[in-house]
């Protein structure tokens, strides 16, 4: 009897194990998942209000045409789908790129300043464009957990096992900690 106990507990723990870690990675996973879903959503609400934005300055900045192609295009990107969470953070990081520019464009256009519609468009977008850093911070910080998880040891093993793979973190792009040179953008 004895004996049956001790086979039984040396044959369930491991598996009991195996399995915590399985479900552990597959928290993480989902988490990463849930919170990507959440900025999806954001996303989605900035690419509709950033025509409105650029609408309203191109009524005033006609010679910014390229600009405005650009954020055009990259909001058709993000919106097409079937694009890989590798390609959504790229576009995050043009898109963010292309609206610091398109602030840039604003501070040489003082009547566009004082346009009532402007002003409610550029503070909702400060809102929205705050709420999608801090979705981005929680996003970097679950998927640090997962990517710990994924490659850490014993969980390693089990992630490699069941083809956790590494999870992409939102960065900004080298060219966006310098500095803007906003004589070149004219």
């Amino acid at each position: 009897m004895e004996g049956l106990i001790v086979l039984g507990i040396v044959v369930l723990l491991p598996l009991l194990i195996v399995a915590g870690m399985y479900n552990s990675l597959v928290g993480k996973r989902n988490q990463v998942h849930n919170i990507l879903g959440t900025m999806d959503a954001m996303l989605k609400k900035r690419w509709d209000l950033v025509p409105n934005l650029v609408a309203t300055v191109k009524g005033y900045a006609d010679h910014e045409r390229q600009l405005f192609e650009k954020v055009t295009e990259a909001r058709a990107r993000a919106q097409s789908g079937g694009i890989s969470d590798n390609e959504k953070v790229q576009t995050d990081n043009l898109f963010s790129q292309l609206l610091g520019v398109v602030r840039m464009t604003v501070e040489n256009y003082p009547q566009l300043k004082a346009s009532e519609n402007f002003l409610h468009l550029q503070r909702t977008l400060n809102e929205l464009e705050e709420q999608i850093s801090a979705a981005r911070r929680a996003y970097n910080a679950s998927v640090t957990d997962y990517n710990n998880a994924v490659q850490m040891f014993p969980t390693n093993i089990i992630a490699g096992m069941f083809s956790f793979t590494e999870k992409p973190l939102f960065q900004i792009e080298a060219g966006e900690r310098a500095n803007p040179q906003i004589g070149k953008l004219f």
